[in-house]
């Protein structure tokens, strides 16, 4: 295994989440001070904060929306929250220093996006917001059991197959838009035929996996002492993933009441 400048084994450590890269915690100093390094409970006190800003943001869309019932009350926030949420996601993944000042608007931004789009299909299909958050704490908390336990373990046949298989989903999401801009519908990705919903479970599948890429970096990270930091790094790349889970879960349950 690769040591590091003072001689301690590191681990090179891959996963599938654009916030968390193959190289984000090698190449980094270790703080001497013990208060100054990264720290499990650091992160997820930060995730907590994180998860607590996006859903109080993600309120003001959702009660505007379903006040009002006009589309047009929630289009700037998702206008601002998707495009806002996207920059500053591309900011933080390059620029990991700045993540103590960026992953709060990062959350808000997600918040406003989420909130806009669950307030829309509550109004069609009523219950499937709390349906599709009860859905990915649950995914959240089972692969994290999973993961504590041993049952999933982060090796590196499961690290190349998780981040083989998302980057195929985003290909597959990119060249479905780029068809769209053609008029060129995808019913396979966005209907409610037994395929469609086969592809979002497996895509969901492959986010929950995720979970598990992400849990084992940040505990990585810890263990090795990077610069503190990284919590609020480790905070946002695990935030990437429960945003993404989440929407595909909304995704998949608004296309099987379609049935």
């Amino acid at each position: 295994m690769p040591l590091d400048n003072d001689g301690r084994v590191t681990r090179t450590v891959r996963t599938g989440n654009p916030g968390l890269n193959a190289r984000t915690f090698l190449d980094l100093p270790r703080p001497a001070a013990a208060e100054d390094r990264m720290t499990l409970e650091g992160t997820i006190n930060r995730s907590f904060l994180l998860l607590v800003v996006l859903m109080g943001c993600a309120l003001w869309p959702w009660s505007q929306y379903l006040h009002s019932g006009s589309a047009a009350t929630v289009a700037a926030p998702l206008l601002i929250g998707t495009f806002g949420g996207l920059v500053l996601a591309v900011i933080i993944s390059f620029k990991a220093p700045l993540a103590p000042y960026l992953a709060l608007p990062y959350a808000a931004c997600e918040g406003l996006a989420i909130g806009a789009i669950s307030a829309v299909l509550e109004r069609r299909y009523p219950g499937i917001a709390i349906q599709a958050v009860a859905l990915t704490f649950g995914v959240l908390a089972a692969m994290l059991l999973a993961y504590k336990t041993g049952l999933i373990r982060a090796t590196q046949r499961l690290r190349a197959i998780v981040v083989s298989a998302t980057g195929a989903i985003m290909l597959l999401y990119l060249v479905s838009m780029l068809l769209r801009l053609f008029h060129i519908s995808t019913p396979f990705l966005y209907g409610s035929s037994p395929l469609s919903l086969g592809i979002s479970l497996v895509i969901i599948a492959v986010a929950a996996l995720n979970l598990v890429l992400d849990f084992d970096m940040i505990e990585s990270g810890a263990a090795q002492g990077v610069p503190r930091y990284m919590e609020w790094y480790g905070a946002f790349g695990l935030l990437v993933t429960l945003v993404w889970l989440y929407l595909e879960i909304l995704r998949f349950l608004g296309n099987a009441r379609q049935r």
